[in-house]
């Protein structure tokens, strides 16, 4: 995450960052996604983020952490000069805004841990998806209130679409 850059290159989704075409702007977070191979997130690649003062390294290993020996979900913050891991999740970040942790959604009816952003009362953010789905349910849970104060209305004698003015 790049304060400052353009999230599209050329009119397309960047496939890398190089801070050298990017007016020497570095990074805030980088978030790692640890494979079946290992390929040296928790020492070489730490040690370059930190020689390009990267605030932020979080490192995300749902499958292998394990093997690694570290939890599944850890976040590295740079304190002078050096990654101290933080604790807490979500966790925090002032320096964005925002803050980062796990949570459990469903797809394709089976639940999966994925990584999501939060507000600073730790609320996940919803995707549009799920922002259009739960509007969807309070417009239903509207007509449906609606329709039961008609029918109580109805039911006192009333005719809802002709009611006295107030």
């Amino acid at each position: 995450m790049s304060i400052g850059v353009e999230r599209k290159k050329g009119g397309k989704y960047r496939k890398s960052y190089a801070v050298w075409e990017e007016n020497g702007i570095v990074p805030i977070l980088v978030l790692e996604m640890v494979s079946q191979t290992p390929s040296g997130e928790y020492d070489e690649k730490m040690g370059i983020y930190t020689k390009l003062g990267v605030l932020y390294y979080i490192l995300y290993n749902p499958e292998y952490w394990g093997r690694d020996k570290h939890q599944p979900f850890e976040v590295y913050k740079l304190v002078n000069g050096e990654y101290q891991l933080q604790s807490g999740e979500p966790y925090w970040m002032p320096e964005i805004g925002l803050g980062i942790g796990r949570c459990q959604v469903v797809f394709g009816n089976l639940p999966q841990e994925q990584l999501a952003w939060f507000d600073q009362q730790g609320n996940r953010y919803l995707t549009p998806e799920e922002r259009a789905a739960a509007e969807q349910q309070r417009a239903q849970a509207e007509q449906q209130r609606r329709e039961q104060l008609e029918a109580f209305l109805r039911s006192q004698g009333f005719d809802p679409d002709h009611l006295p003015e107030a």
